[in-house]
């Protein structure tokens, strides 16, 4: 059971460049749910077999959105198995996947943003201005937090102001930043490379404690939430990720094209950038129900 599961995995990373962290997710997910099931031979599993399985899943309160990824980790690996004629049919074929509702993203404002960069500035340590440089690229070119804490030294073109990425499944694709920021990194180049001394380094973001020789997603996030807490804002509503969507809906804000925000933040498909439109919706409802006089004029009368 274990050689099918790193043959699937195998299968995910050199014909789709699957990512590692969704490598991870179907590795625990498949040994979850072959864990559960009674047969010893993965050829004896049957569709029955499979909804009980889900069934217990939302019986201990998992959410639509957990068994929708789920069941499509389950669909892909008997999907597998069968292109390699390990099993005749797969028993996943006519499973239903749960309707699962939009949530629209939290986002930070400029001046929420503004309050963390000014507390990451107002120390001068090399980590205080390595986290100041990170937010500011991440809020202004909308970078996945994996591929910041991954940035090359050599990913910037200071005379173009543009950033190379090297995103999901090993998808390149160029950001621009802007002039501010490219006075910030500059600066913060200088105290990075007294930071490094005679060590070599090829990491924009270099730390001596992680293994990989670059700050970590988990160091980054921790961070994040301590400066948040120090500019007076709840750590709760803050993670790497938001400054992302916080890119992404200042643009659609100011009627930036849907198109060109797709490139920049690496979106395979336009539905997932489309989500951001949702946001604007959603404030521009509320601000008419704040400010219209005829919605004042109903709460006078009630």
């Amino acid at each position: 059971m274990r050689d099918y599961i790193d043959e699937f995995l195998d299968a995910k990373a050199v014909e789709e460049g699957a990512a590692l962290n969704t490598l991870r997710a179907y590795k625990n997910d498949i040994k979850q749910f072959l864990s559960s099931v009674i047969q010893q031979n993965v050829e004896n599993i049957t569709t029955e077999d499979i909804e009980q399985y889900l069934k217990e899943l939302k019986e201990t309160g998992n959410t639509p959105k957990t068994l929708s990824r789920k069941i499509s980790c389950i669909r892909e690996f008997f999907k597998f198995l069968q292109s390699e004629n390990i099993i005749k049919e797969s028993p996943a074929n006519k499973l239903r996947t749960p309707k699962v509702g939009k949530s629209l993203p939290y986002f930070l404002t400029a001046k929420e943003i503004k309050k963390i960069c000014a507390v990451a500035k107002s120390k001068k340590t090399f980590s205080f201005m390595r986290m100041h440089v990170m937010v500011k690229l991440m809020y202004s070119s909308g970078l996945r937090v994996s591929e910041l804490v991954a940035l090359p030294e050599n990913a910037i073109n200071y005379d173009m102001r543009q950033i190379l990425i090297c995103g999901k499944g090993s998808k390149e694709r160029i950001v621009p930043v802007t002039k501010e920021v490219i006075s910030d990194v500059l600066e913060y180049l200088e105290v990075r490379n007294k930071f490094i001394g005679n060590r070599k380094s090829s990491w924009m973001f270099p730390s001596e404690k992680s293994l990989s020789g670059h700050i970590t997603r988990d160091g980054f996030f921790k961070s994040l939430k301590k400066l948040a807490a120090k500019a007076g804002i709840s750590p709760e509503k803050v993670h790497p990720h938001i400054l992302r969507h916080s890119f992404a809906t200042r643009l659609v804000n100011n009627s930036a094209d849907l198109r060109s925000i797709q490139k920049m933040l690496g979106h395979e498909n336009i539905v997932t950038t489309e989500i951001y439109t949702h946001i604007t919706t959603e404030r521009l409802v509320d601000e008419v129900k704040k400010r219209h006089p005829l919605t004042q004029q109903q709460k006078e009368n009630e």
